[in-house]
């Protein structure tokens, strides 16, 4: 059972279905969770979260307790449960972006190959096997859970002639991070996973000329562009043993709450929620990356564009995914008040804004630096983030030094 309590009414043992606070106003990695020390209840007080929602089938139930004058503490009614179910458990053990680094690099080579061949198929008109993708899946899930920022660093280098299958990549890796930041379980995220890289299989039957065409499209152009959902839906769904969530993103990925979206115009909750997640990874990973028709935006204005698009896209998944993300992911390029620049190597929950930065540059005396890290976080650092900047501009690699 879902009950709402006072913070004050925490105990160690309960487990916690939901904060009630905004995304940026709670210092935990994952909304849900097993609170297994007093340190925890502490931050959720310190933070000034004055009521949460505990899973009494997960974790202790509230005693009910009574007063000096006999009467009951109060108790509020039940929640509704989320539409996606079976949550989580406790975080995995993280390793060092240092560490996760070289594995995850193996792992999205696989993942890149493994698309390249599965869009080959398509084409020729063969069948895909599910059980050739997931044990990719697997060890790209297992990668993210290690340390969500190596993938995502990895995923941001692209060529251009190789848009369509690294973009599923990336668009699935973010979806595994997306789903770990909200505490769904590993069966859930897998089927995230397997509909990330499927979503745009397709695009294989639109015309090139129509998806590098340089210039916007005409109205015939668009609506040939438009019938790659409907390809991908009738592809994905002959494959042997899909899930219904995995075939929901490749039908989904392209609907607004707003019933502006394609193909089918759906509207708010007639969209799944892995779809309206699925629609926002989409988004940012396309505007991240070059275009025939546009360089790629810094990862801090696409989410900036985003957040301002509030009729598209559902408003608290939006604000879930950027602190999924960070406001500088891990990888950015940041220009400091110092006029130092840096490349963000961890981003910080508690302070989407402060992250863990390595100085690679001084722009005051336009000489490279010895690398060293700055947690912009702790007080004692008076540097603070004023610009994203292009590494394009600066010449400088951001892998080279993560």
């Amino acid at each position: 059972m879902i009950k709402r309590i006072a913070t004050e009414q925490l105990r160690v043992g309960m487990f916690i279905h939901h904060l009630e606070c905004g995304w940026m106003e709670h210092p935990f990695l994952v909304n849900q969770f097993k609170i297994t020390q007093q340190s925890e209840i502490d931050k959720v007080l310190q933070h000034g979260i004055r009521r949460v929602s505990i899973d009494t089938e997960r974790g202790l139930d509230l005693q009910v307790e009574t007063s000096d004058l006999g009467e009951p503490l109060h108790i509020d009614l039940e929640l509704e449960l989320p539409a996606l179910p079976e949550l989580a458990e406790a975080p995995p053990v993280r390793v060092a972006l240092s560490d996760e680094i070289h594995v995850a690099k193996q792992v999205l080579a696989e993942a890149s190959a493994l698309m390249n061949n599965v869009l080959s198929d398509v084409r020729l008109g063969r069948m895909i096997e599910l059980e050739r993708i997931e044990p990719v899946v697997e060890r790209l899930i297992q990668s993210v859970l290690r340390n969500p920022g190596a993938l995502s660093c990895l995923g941001r280098v692209k060529q251009k002639d190789h848009y369509t299958f690294e973009h599923s990549v990336n668009v699935s890796v973010l979806l595994v991070n997306f789903c770990h930041h909200l505490g769904l379980n590993r069966r859930t995220t897998r089927d995230a996973a397997i509909g990330g890289l499927l979503h745009d299989v397709g695009k294989v039957h639109t015309p090139d000329e129509i998806l590098n065409k340089p210039g916007p499209l005409t109205d015939e152009e668009f609506a040939i562009i438009r019938e790659h959902v409907g390809n991908g839906v009738d592809t994905v769904s002959a494959i042997a043993g899909i899930s219904d969530l995995s075939l929901a993103i490749v039908a989904q990925h392209h609907e607004h709450i707003n019933g502006a979206g394609y193909p089918a115009g759906l509207q708010g909750e007639q969209i799944s929620q892995v779809g309206q997640m699925a629609a926002i990874v989409d988004v940012y990973e396309a505007l991240t990356s070059t275009r025939p028709y546009r360089l790629p935006m810094e990862p801090s204005h696409a989410l900036q564009r985003i957040f301002g698009w509030k009729n598209q896209f559902n408003n608290d998944l939006v604000q879930r995914f950027i602190q999924c993300v960070g406001i500088y992911p891990v990888g950015t390029l940041v220009r400091l008040e110092s006029g130092m620049v840096a490349i963000v190597v961890e981003a910080n929950p508690a302070n989407l804004l402060r992250p863990v930065v390595r100085v690679v540059l001084d722009t005051r005396r336009d000489m490279i630096v010895t690398p060293r890290d700055l947690n912009l976080a702790k007080p004692s650092v008076k540097d603070r983030i004023v610009s994203a900047e292009s590494t394009a501009r600066w010449k400088i690699n951001p892998n080279l030094y993560i």
